[in-house]
C-alpha cells in the first residue's frame, strides 16, 4: 500500500513539473531538431549559454531527439529580418522541430514545438514544456520523455554542435537601409501591439526574461504600451497610423492603406547594430539590452532604421529618439 502511495506521489509530481499546453511533435523522434538556449547571466552557478547547451544535450538525445544545432535564442530573435534568415538555413537542413531552453534564476525550462517553416519560426507560444527548479532536475525529467517512446533518431551528436551564422546575419543586415522611408504623409503607419496575434515575436516569449508572465501582467503591460506609444506619437507624429491586434497578411494590410510598419526590436547593442548592417559599439554599452525602432515599407520589403542609430535601453527614450530622426 505505501508503494502505490509513493508511486502516485512521484506521478502526481511529474506532473507538475510537464507543462503540456501544447502536445509533443511526433517528429521530435523522427526528425531533426534545433536549440536556441536562453540564460540569465545572473543565474546560479555562472553559465554561458555553450555551457548549458552542453548540460541538456545528453538528456535531449536520451527523450528520443536530435538535436542538430544550437543558438543563442537572443541573437535568433533580434528581429523578424534575422528570423527569416535563419528559418531559409533551417529549411534547407530539413528541420522539423524547435527546442527552446530557457534558464533563469529559480527556473530551468525546455520546450518543443514543431518548425513553422517560417520566418516566425514556431507558431504558438502553447509548446509541450517540462520545467524544475534546476537544470538537473529539468533534464532528468525531459530525458525520461522517450521511455516507452521509440526514436527513429539514430545517427546523433554526441556534443552539441554551434554553428556559425556570420553568413545569416551579413544577408539579413543588407536589407536594412540607414535613412527615412518617404511618403509616410500618403500612407497609414501600421503599429502592432506586443503580445498580440499581430505581434510576430513569438521566440522572445522564451527569452529567460520574459517567460513565465502572468496573462494579467502580459494585458497590462499591452495597456500601459499602447497609452505610451499613443503619447509619445501625439507630440512627434503628425500623421495616420493604424493599431493592428489581429493577425493579417501584408496584402490585407495593403489593401487598407497600411504601406508601412512600426516594428520594435529588442537585444544587446552590438547584436543589433551588427545585424543591422553598422559597426558595432565596444566596451561595456555593447552588452547593453537596448530597444530600437524602425519601419518595414511592405510594397518592397525594404527596413528603415534611420540616418542616426537612437536605441535606448527604455523603449519611449528610443521610440522618442526614432521619430524625432524620422524628421531629418
Amino acid at each position: 500500500m505505501k508503494y502505490y502511495i509513493l508511486l502516485i506521489f512521484i506521478l502526481l509530481v511529474n506532473l507538475q513539473q510537464v507543462s503540456a499546453q501544447g502536445g509533443l511533435p511526433q517528429t521530435f523522434f523522427d526528425g531533426k531538431s534545433v536549440v536556441f538556449v536562453s540564460a540569465d547571466p545572473a543565474a546560479r552557478p555562472i553559465m554561458t549559454w555553450e555551457e548549458v547547451a552542453d548540460s541538456v544535450h545528453n538528456s535531449l538525445v536520451m527523450a528520443g531527439g536530435d538535436p542538430v544545432a544550437y543558438f543563442e535564442l537572443e541573437k535568433v530573435a533580434l528581429s523578424e529580418a534575422v528570423q527569416t534568415d535563419y528559418a531559409k538555413a533551417f529549411q534547407q537542413r530539413l528541420v522539423k522541430n524547435i527546442i527552446l531552453i530557457t534558464r533563469q534564476k529559480n527556473q530551468m525550462s525546455i520546450h518543443v514545438g514543431a518548425f513553422s517553416d517560417n520566418g516566425q519560426i514556431i507558431s504558438s507560444t502553447a509548446l509541450f514544456g517540462v520545467s524544475a527548479e534546476n537544470i538537473g532536475a529539468a533534464t532528468s525529467q525531459f530525458g525520461l520523455i522517450g521511455e516507452n517512446q521509440p526514436s527513429q533518431n539514430l545517427l546523433v551528436l554526441d556534443v552539441p554542435e554551434f554553428i556559425s551564422v556570420n553568413t545569416t546575419e551579413s544577408a539579413s543586415s543588407q536589407k536594412f537601409l540607414a535613412q527615412n522611408p518617404l511618403n509616410l504623409d500618403v500612407f497609414k503607419l501600421g503599429i502592432t501591439i506586443e503580445g498580440s496575434s499581430a505581434e510576430t515575436g513569438l521566440l522572445s516569449y522564451f527569452r529567460y526574461d520574459m517567460y513565465g508572465k502572468s496573462p494579467e501582467a502580459i494585458l497590462a503591460e499591452q495597456a500601459a504600451q499602447k497609452s505610451g506609444i499613443e503619447q509619445v506619437l501625439k507630440q512627434e507624429y503628425p500623421y495616420q497610423v493604424a493599431w493592428l491586434t489581429e493577425a493579417k497578411s501584408e496584402q490585407e494590410l495593403i489593401r487598407d492603406k497600411v504601406q508601412f510598419l512600426l516594428v520594435k526590436v529588442e537585444g544587446r547593442e552590438a547584436d543589433l547594430m551588427k545585424s543591422m548592417g553598422l559597426e558595432p559599439k565596444t566596451g561595456e554599452s555593447a552588452s547593453r539590452i537596448v530597444v530600437k525602432y524602425y519601419i518595414k515599407l511592405l510594397v518592397r520589403d525594404e527596413l528603415y532604421i534611420g540616418p542616426e542609430w537612437d536605441a535606448d535601453p527604455n523603449w519611449r527614450v528610443a521610440l522618442d529618439n526614432f521619430l524625432k530622426n524620422l524628421k531629418k
